[in-house]
């Protein structure tokens, strides 16, 4: 009876030793690993301005006219150039695929199973309603004192002003002091109307 009982308080010790080592290492992990809660400003700054790739699922509304559009699309992008967005809601635009090679802008309606290839098409870059053309805004200004970083609400909020265009005036990303991952961005024109509300509510980053 006395050696099974000093056999099970040695597994017992065993398997203690073991839990203290094993929560003690992932501990280390966490906070060393994707946790941004311990990031500074200006590293999280800079991995954001590194972003290579990303996959997100959006929600984006459009104000104009008095009116509030909503869309649900999916977005991505591979550095330098090269993105598609697909568009999931509303149903009548279901299906609808914009690609950019670099080069060549692609247009697909997979319902219709229509395309139409625009070769040599460089105004994709200006479309403002995606995180790349953020993060090439805010690089392009920066040295110009055009864009501001600053925590609000356990968030790290990057904003950029484009004053020459009172359409899409300024831009606003927030990101997530514990993913470090963008959670949303905003668009407002030169009176501080929101034009584009995006929500990220899934984002894969590279």
């Amino acid at each position: 009876m006395k050696i099974k009982t000093k056999i099970i308080l040695l597994v017992l010790i065993v398997i203690i030793i073991f839990l203290v080592f094993f929560l003690k290492n992932n501990y280390k992990n966490l906070k060393v690993g994707n946790n941004m809660s311990n990031k500074s400003i200006e590293e999280i700054e800079k991995y954001i301005l590194n972003i290579s790739s990303y996959k997100a699922k959006i929600e984006m509304l459009v104000n104009s006219n008095k009116t509030t559009n909503k869309y649900v699309l999916l977005q991505t992008y591979e550095k330098p150039n090269k993105t598609k967005q697909i568009i999931l809601e509303p149903s009548n635009i279901e299906g609808l695929e914009t690609e950019y090679d670099g080069q060549n802008l692609i247009i697909k309606n997979t319902k219709l199973n229509l395309s139409k290839v625009y070769e040599n098409y460089e105004i994709i870059v200006n479309n403002y309603m995606t995180l790349e053309a953020f993060i090439s805004s805010y690089e392009s200004l920066k040295e110009n004192n055009k864009t501001k970083i600053y925590e609000e609400n356990n968030n790290v909020i990057m904003e950029v002003e484009e004053e020459t265009n009172n359409y899409i005036y300024k831009k606003s990303l927030y990101i997530s002091r514990d993913t470090g991952a963008p959670s949303k961005l905003m668009i407002e024109d030169i009176n501080g109307e929101e034009l584009v509300y995006i929500l990220y509510n899934e984002i894969e980053i590279k």
